[in-house]
């Protein structure tokens, strides 16, 4: 059994919203369910790091997570900045349970368990325009980050999915690699970045955790095997 991680899927079998208008997003949708079905087997788990469907509201999310749902493997799902449709945990829960989408759940301020580690996530935040970072919304969002990883038993190892990057070219949030040190967090995940933006994406290790790339224009289309 492994552990997969893909971001920023846009999903837009909802919604007339396609990707396929940008650089190197023809055919997308059909190219990660053919590179998903290669490499992703029933018992296997995938981290879906944000920006899932373009869809607006939870109720016209059908057709896209019906297309999840039929992929292999169970689906953590992570929020990002596009994720519209997100409400609240117990919504999402009863929506997902109502179709008999067994194979979703929710990776959000959360911990959950696979291949003997803890994947633990949350939103994050960056700011992409050079502004300073506002502090309440730091704060919120560090706060949500340490009970993602409180939630796992001490002592286990704990690997951490982010929408935003933590660092973004000069911007560095430091309150998000503290909680990282604080919890012996060594690898770090992340999406959002796609295009031109990817040029500022920082790859390796920054003060002791590793962080990768997981945005899926930038992966091919291809989950990434982390376990």
């Amino acid at each position: 059994m492994s552990v997969f991680a893909i971001g920023d899927p846009h999903l837009a079998l909802s919604c007339p919203k396609p990707m396929d208008i940008f650089a190197g997003w023809s055919g997308y949708q059909q190219r990660l369910e053919e590179n998903w079905r290669a490499a992703v087997a029933p018992e296997d788990t995938v981290v879906v790091a944000g920006d899932i469907s373009w869809a607006m509201k939870l109720e016209d999310t059908v057709a896209d997570f019906a297309f999840l749902h039929s992929l292999p493997g169970r689906k953590l799902l992570l929020k990002g900045n596009h994720d519209y449709w997100w409400t609240t945990r117990s919504k999402m829960e009863a929506f997902f349970a109502r179709q008999g989408w067994d194979s979703l759940g929710i990776l959000h301020n959360s911990a959950q368990e696979a291949e003997g580690v803890f994947l633990c996530g949350s939103r994050g935040w960056i700011f992409e325009t050079g502004e300073a970072a506002d502090a309440l919304v730091v704060a919120r969002e560090a706060g949500r980050i340490r009970r993602s990883l409180e939630a796992v038993p001490p002592d286990r190892e704990r690997v951490l999915f982010l929408h935003y990057p933590p660092i973004y070219g000069q911007q560095v949030i430091p309150e998000f690699f503290d909680l990282m040190r604080e919890f012996g967090v060594r690898q770090c995940f992340y999406g959002h970045l796609h295009g031109p933006a990817v040029s500022s994406a920082f790859q390796g290790e920054f003060f002791g955790v590793e962080l990768r790339l997981i945005s899926a224009d930038y992966l091919k289309f291809a989950p990434l095997r982390i376990l």
